[in-house]
């Protein structure tokens, strides 16, 4: 048994060819796509956020409306740029989501991507200090998010507040006692995952990796979740981490996902992103039996407890929900994930 969830990175367009021409169809769709998924008995909807794009930015008010919608399905995020982040407030918006949807909340968190434009963290009102560059900032921001997190009083009490304090310290509220433990970090190399193993979060893992070492991308992707799980053990964690990858997967069962992913199954691809070379996943599409096999071969879905399929969200709805259900239907029995 293996956890499906969605990825959506909720681009919109105004162009003819987009069945998702602007940011209102975007944020609905998203909610719409996570209540269809629900009915497939999909176990997860999660939603990627970029800033200054056409895509989806403020992950906590959709995860809130897709909790009401919904009810048994996870909400998560893949990922939330921590650069961009004030955690506390963030904490607040998350233990609130959390709350509104009953707790469904998995929330992947990491130094973001490449960016749409210039250090675009500092319109946000942020920058790194002196002497630390952007991804300290991401890790700076995380490591006060993970403490409010625990739900521990930090703040000094008014000695004459407007309303009657409990005794001690006080904390961010609401607090929502089980976040903690559902916060992923996305990692893009070996040493990150580590690091995260450390920290105590999951690991989410994507279809692109910062780094190369001449193995495919799935044997690369294995061999980090294999480094994180030996680290989280060495670090002596009192409960089980999760691990997700990745994946673009198209069953072709008719003519329309024949005209969309006919061309069949891509190939790993290599190349130099922010000065790094990074290592790409493929695409798996096919016909249903060949699905079967190519999936079979691929070592990180094999070892990871997660599987996320990016959805080309500008396809509609009712598209992506064909080819969430052909999945569940025709691929993931046969592979012993249902």
């Amino acid at each position: 048994m293996k956890k499906i969830g969605f990825l959506s990175f909720g681009h919109w367009t105004p162009s003819p060819q987009s069945r998702t021409r602007s940011a209102a169809d975007a944020l609905t769709q998203s909610v719409d796509l996570a209540v269809a998924a629900e009915e497939l008995g999909v176990d997860g909807a999660y939603f990627r956020v970029h800033h200054f794009a056409r895509q989806l930015a403020s992950p906590f008010p959709l995860l809130a409306a897709a909790g009401a919608k919904t009810s048994t399905i996870e909400l998560g995020t893949g990922v939330i740029d921590m650069r961009y982040e004030n955690p506390l407030y963030m904490a607040e918006d998350a233990g609130a989501a959390d709350l509104l949807s009953g707790e469904r909340l998995q929330l992947g968190i990491s130094r973001g991507s490449p960016e749409q434009v210039i250090d675009g963290y500092r319109y946000f009102g942020y920058q790194p200090s002196e002497g630390s560059d952007h991804a300290d900032m991401a890790r700076q921001h995380t490591e006060v998010f993970l403490q409010v997190l625990e739900g521990q009083g930090f703040a000094e009490p008014n000695p004459r507040p407007m309303f009657p304090n409990p005794p001690g310290l006080l904390r961010v509220e609401p607090h929502s006692p089980g976040l903690r433990r559902r916060i992923w970090w996305g990692a893009g190399t070996r040493a990150t995952a580590e690091w995260t193993a450390r920290q105590g979060m999951n690991l989410m893992s994507s279809t692109l990796l910062s780094e190369d070492t001449g193995v495919p991308f799935h044997a690369l992707q294995a061999e980090q979740i294999e480094r994180f799980r030996k680290a989280w053990a060495d670090a002596g964690h009192d409960w089980t981490p999760r691990t997700s990858v990745s994946r673009s997967i198209f069953p072709i069962v008719d003519e329309t996902d024949a005209a969309y992913f006919g061309t069949g199954s891509s190939k790993d691809q290599v190349g130099m992103l922010e000065g790094v070379r990074s290592r790409f996943g493929k695409t798996y599409a096919g016909e249903p039996d060949k699905l079967i096999e190519e999936l079979r071969e691929d070592e990180a879905i094999a070892t990871a407890d997660t599987l996320l399929i990016t959805v080309p969200n500008q396809l509609g709805v009712e598209y992506n929900a064909h080819v969430l259900e052909s999945l569940m239907t025709h691929v993931a029995p046969a592979l012993g994930w249902r």
